[in-house]
């Protein structure tokens, strides 16, 4: 590295949106594929555009249960004076000027009629045994009336995805639907997962040792984000030992490790990053969680991640799925949120983006005690975009599990979300709605 961090320290940090560009710029799709069966394709990245083999419906279908006919002889029929046209059985698979047959919803039309009349609208008159010789139309139905045609739902070579789309269980159904038993999708990404750190152990800690977690929970967000995780053992803060263990998943699609990534004297991994590849940034506008690196060896991305829990989280997010996305051939989308109003102020430092941790209750309009939930809420909970007597005094308060500490892992198992304070705010001031980002609620 051009400078010896541990005595300059951070003087200067990376925007969030420019280390996210730097970081997607040296990374590129893995592009392998396979053929995954649909039962087995929820989830899965289409690796080529695909398009409709057949058209659905293959037929005309009725869409009401009744009798087809063809329009024309049914025109002027009313209520007194119904079209009478003779019926014949639909097993028939035609039909003749002047004859009507009985069809059931989603039954094929017979060739030569063009629409159904409803059965509510129709009496038989004569036949035996349930059936009949005539039928009594009481409605003038136009062409096409009550008919599905062929294709209406799919259309023939219709384009249904383009390579890239994340499959969804109603997608399955629409593919299975045209014919389809299989599909070509992107293999999972394969995200080597390195926890670092002399002090951790997986279990029963003795003084100066702590329970490894931040690996565990990445490994499960890099499944959860569609990727296949290799969760290593430990490794200690040795350079050696580190360069050694990111050398040996160089072929995953992404390393990730945990700890180490700052300027202290046990943090090395910037120095082995950039002795096996480049250092792409190290230090990042951003709170919890500045200390991240993000690098590149052998073509492989390579994301440090902070060594506090709540840091890691939060830059695992921001970094960590966007590249993982980008290597299995889609991209990120943005998290779902939810609007809310904050019941305390949550503070920031101008020109850094902070995530804070808040968990949803019930508004102060349903809970009907009209007292704010911290009980610091001088503004009697006004929404900063009105008077508070509108919709928005039904939105859930929002209320920070904790406005500091990057090493308060249940600041964040606590919460539903996080609200972004953007980079020009310096803080939101209580009272005000927010959008709440339910960053565990995506894929």
């Amino acid at each position: 590295m051009s400078h010896d961090r541990r005595e300059a320290g951070f003087k200067r940090r990376t925007r969030v949106a420019d280390a996210l560009a730097t970081l997607l710029d040296a990374a590129d799709p893995h592009g392998r594929t396979e053929s995954a069966p649909l039962a087995d394709a929820d989830g899965r990245v289409v690796a080529e555009p695909i398009d409709a083999p057949a058209p659905v419906p293959s037929y005309d279908r009725a869409a009401m249960d009744g009798y087809a006919v063809r329009a024309e002889d049914t025109f002027g029929a009313s209520d007194r004076s119904p079209a009478v046209l003779r019926a014949v059985g639909a097993e028939a698979g035609s039909i003749a000027p002047g004859e009507a047959a009985r069809v059931h919803t989603g039954s094929a039309v017979p060739e030569g009629a063009d629409a159904v009349v409803m059965i509510e609208r129709v009496e038989t008159v004569g036949g035996g045994d349930g059936g009949a010789d005539e039928i009594e139309a009481f409605d003038a139905v136009a062409e096409s009336e009550n008919v599905g045609e062929a294709g209406e739902d799919v259309a023939d070579g219709q384009r249904l995805f383009e390579a890239g789309h994340v499959l969804r269980p109603s997608d399955l159904g629409l593919l299975k639907s045209v014919g389809l038993d299989a599909v070509a999708v992107y293999e999972r990404p394969t995200v080597a997962v390195i926890p670092t750190g002399e002090e951790l152990v997986q279990s029963d800690p003795g003084p100066g040792e702590v329970i490894e977690t931040n690996g565990l929970t990445i490994s499960r967000l890099v499944e959860r984000w569609g990727g296949e995780a290799r969760y290593r053992d430990v490794v200690t803060d040795d350079e050696d030992a580190l360069a050694a263990a990111i050398e040996s998943d160089l072929d995953a699609d992404v390393v990730v490790t945990t700890g180490g990534s700052s300027v202290g004297e046990r943090d090395l991994l910037p120095e082995v990053v950039d002795s096996l590849g480049e250092v792409l940034v190290h230090g990042v506008a951003l709170k919890p969680g500045h200390p991240v690196c993000l690098g590149e060896a052998e073509g492989t991305p390579i994301v440090s991640l902070p060594g506090y829990p709540v840091a890691c989280i939060v830059n695992a997010a921001q970094f960590l799925r966007p590249v993982q996305k980008r290597a299995g051939g889609t991209t990120a989308d943005p998290f779902p949120t939810r609007r809310a109003r904050l019941s305390r102020k949550v503070p920031s430092e101008p020109g850094t983006r902070t995530f804070a941790r808040v968990s949803l209750s019930e508004s102060e309009s349903e809970s009907g005690d009209g007292d704010a939930e911290d009980g610091g809420n001088d503004d009697g909970g006004r929404n900063a975009e009105g008077d508070g007597n509108g919709a928005d005094s039904t939105l859930p308060a929002a209320t920070p599990t904790r406005a500091s500490g990057s090493g308060i892992l249940s600041s964040v198992a606590l919460a539903d979300g996080w609200v972004v304070v953007p980079e020009p705010r310096e803080g939101i001031d209580a009272g005000e709605v927010v959008d709440v980002e339910l960053w565990e609620a995506s894929p």
